[in-house]
């Protein structure tokens, strides 16, 4: 430490410790003067120790120097109290804050003025200390103080820290109405806290009113309003706002700009969007960030132009940027997306090589393997994982147990789940559900029910994701009665069913022919004021039409029509299924005439079932006519076409028709089935044709 002279002033004091960097060293040396004999402290030493103090961290020492300042009476300015005031805040200290400033005039010599009035209020602020913060400012009026814009501009912020955003408004018109003018930063912050409040037309009305009181907005308010736009899915007023920015003259985009509108187009799925933005920035020489590059990368991934995507991650490597991890995770779930398997090992080498790898490159590796069929290489990177201590996480479990289960490979998935959980690691509800849902699939219903009953003993809350599957199960094991009897079970234990849960119940029901039990779990999601949906409706019908009872069917099809649901293409195929199993082929021509008036473009399926219906009832003319349709449509025949039309003509007795038909078929490539040659077989031993 340095050696202090015999005699010391304030000013060679001072000098001393603006040469000293290290603050505890500096404050040392402060320590050593306040014992030098002869020694009279100045308000300016105080001053520089403080802010270093402050800076620094080191709060825990400031109430030494004010005791001082106190001890001394020395005579300081009020910039000196607000360095202790700020200093104490900044560390959370709202008490002592306060108390420094109610005592300003005892320790420091000079009375408080408006900056330290406003630095405490926004201390209150900062703190989430609203209450206190409002009871402040009336103490304000009672000492006689004036605010000042920057008191106004706290004000506001604590409005719309409270989601007060009418106050916040008045307060702006107050201060028009008291010519204390509010400034873009007024302005900005009431707009900023209705866009985080989800007020984005007030937002826009605030920010319009801004052009017409002369504020002119700064760069700062286009970016607050498009970001909030673009974040809503709403695209057409995010461009809007982006046009007047660029016609305007006073306000160019800066990168966080290009960088909100990149982002944001891509979110939207405005992808070409997104690289004309691009393409702007270039033409204007505009600076791009990683921010921008891991953007536009993340974007063209996700539409599926992985080429412009390397195009654009090549360009990031040239500039000299420093590639970070979010960028090189994006490319890399761009390629195994796409299916590069190859391209995407050859990144993760380089990520490895640049140290640039966390738990989301693992996960989303691992799935993009296990997507991709690549099981052994996927184990192979979860090994590596565990063995390099980055700290799985329950995402990575659940991805590693439901890649596993997808290819099939579930007593794998079984030891793993089995080790994390007597490991402790943390397990979501996604790879219970995998699990479940894996073991239902190859009909192993006991081993997913004991999964099921060991996570509702372990305290896991049974997430829909999880029961669902396992009532699936159950259902297509044929026992539904215990399907429905799990269902009520969970629903006592806090299982909180989705549609899903309910469609998949009904659908049980109504293929075992149970409609009235169906029509019970309908009445239960109307109770609950839940819409059955378009599926649910399907499932009904499709059971009421497959049990014959079409009356019913229909009843269901106009009650859904009454409820504003407009039937997919689908839901008239069930029906028109329906019609033509029983007969009614008139009323299912209609059905299919009126498909077109509610813009519902019929398919292949919709074509065959018409097709099948009219040869039942030996209507080969018409049904030909259907034929004409598929092909005048655009639609390609497929086996189940021709297998339908060489079955009606074969009963028909026209089998020469069907052997051209089915010469037709092979022509197109489209191989016959063992259905087609029974169809063949048995029309040629009842007409003796060969």
């Amino acid at each position: 430490m340095v050696k202090l002279p015999n005699s010391l002033s304030s000013k060679r004091l001072l000098k001393l410790l603006k040469a000293e960097k290290n603050t505890t060293s500096a404050l040392s040396l402060f320590d050593s003067a306040m014992r030098h004999p002869g020694y009279t402290n100045s308000p300016y030493v105080f001053h520089h120790m403080l802010r270093r103090l402050a800076d620094s961290g080191l709060v825990v020492h400031v109430d030494r120097i004010v005791e001082h300042i106190e001890t001394q009476k020395c005579q300081c300015t009020e910039d000196v109290a607000l360095t202790v005031i700020k200093a104490y805040v900044k560390s959370k200290m709202a008490d002592k804050a306060l108390d420094t400033f109610q005592r300003m005039e005892e320790i420091f010599g000079c009375k408080p003025g408006i900056r330290s009035y406003n630095s405490l209020l926004n201390a209150f602020i900062e703190l989430n200390q609203w209450e206190r913060a409002e009871s402040f400012f009336a103490y304000f009026e009672t000492m006689g103080v004036l605010p000042s814009l920057y008191t106004y501009n706290i004000l506001l912020k604590i409005s719309c820290k409270k989601n007060q955003f009418k106050k916040a408004r008045v307060l702006l018109d107050s201060m028009w109405n008291k010519d204390i003018m509010p400034d873009v930063y007024s302005y900005s912050t009431v707009i900023n806290g209705m866009v985080k409040g989800g007020d984005l037309s007030g937002a826009l009305e605030v920010f319009d009113e801004m052009f017409t009181r002369g504020v002119i907005p700064d760069v700062t308010c286009y970016n607050i309003m498009i970001d909030g736009f673009l974040k809503k899915g709403n695209y057409a007023n995010a461009m809007d706002i982006w046009q007047r920015l660029m016609k305007g003259s006073s306000v160019c985009p800066n990168v966080v700009t290009y960088n909100i509108m990149i982002n944001g187009l891509c979110k939207c799925g405005r992808f070409e969007e997104s690289l004309q933005i691009w393409e702007m920035m270039n033409k204007n020489e505009r600076e791009k960030d990683v921010y921008t590059y891991s953007s536009l990368i993340h974007g063209l991934c996700e539409a599926g132009n992985i080429d412009g995507a390397v195009k654009v991650y090549r360009e990031m490597v040239e500039s000299g940027l420093v590639v970070d991890v979010v960028s090189y995770n994006a490319m890399l779930n761009g390629f195994c997306r796409a299916g590069k398997i190859k391209e995407s090992f050859e990144l993760w080498v380089v990520m490895g090589k640049e140290n640039c790898r966390n738990v989301v490159s693992y996960n989303i590796f691992i799935k993009g393997l296990f997507d991709n069929g690549k099981v052994e290489e996927a184990l192979s990177v979860w090994e590596l994982l565990r063995k390099k201590g980055c700290g799985s996480n329950s995402t990575t479990h659940g991805i590693v147990i439901h890649g596993l289960c997808k290819n099939g490979r579930l007593n794998k998935a079984l030891k793993i789940l089995k080790e994390a959980e007597d490991g402790g690691a943390e397990l979501d509800a996604f790879a219970y559900s995998s699990m479940v849902d894996g073991l239902c699939k190859q009909g192993r219903i006991e081993e997913a029910t004991s999964i099921v009953i060991q996570m509702d003993k372990d305290g896991y809350k049974l997430y829909p994701h999880v029961c669902n599957p396992l009532i699936n199960g159950l259902i297509q094991a044929s026992k539904l009665q215990e399907a429905i009897c799990f269902f009520r079970e969970m629903e006592l234990k806090g299982f909180s069913p989705t549609i899903v849960s309910y469609n998949t119940i009904i659908n049980g029901l109504c293929k075992a022919e149970k409609f009235s039990e169906a029509y019970v779990f309908v009445k239960e999601m109307l109770k609950k004021e839940w819409k059955p949906d378009m599926v649910t409706y399907s499932l009904l019908m499709d059971g009421l039409c497959q049990g014959k009872k079409i009356d019913e069917a229909i009843n269901l099809w106009h009650q859904a029509l009454d409820r504003g649901f407009k039937p997919d293409v689908t839901m008239h195929n069930i029906l028109l299924h329906g019609l033509c199993l029983v007969g009614k082929i008139e009323e299912a021509f209609q059905l299919y005439s009126d498909m077109k008036m509610l813009n519902c473009v019929p398919n292949l399926v919709t074509h065959n079932t018409l097709m099948e219906g009219l040869y039942k009832v030996r209507d080969c003319e018409k049904a030909l006519e259907i034929w004409d349709c598929i092909l005048g449509d655009g639609l390609q025949p497929d086996i189940i076409s021709y297998n339908v039309t060489l079955k009606g003509l074969c009963s028909c007795g026209r089998i020469s028709d069907a052997i051209g038909f089915l010469n037709d078929a092979l022509t197109r490539g489209i191989l016959p089935t063992a259905v087609t040659w029974d169809i063949l077989v048995r029309a040629a031993v009842n007409f003796g044709t060969s």
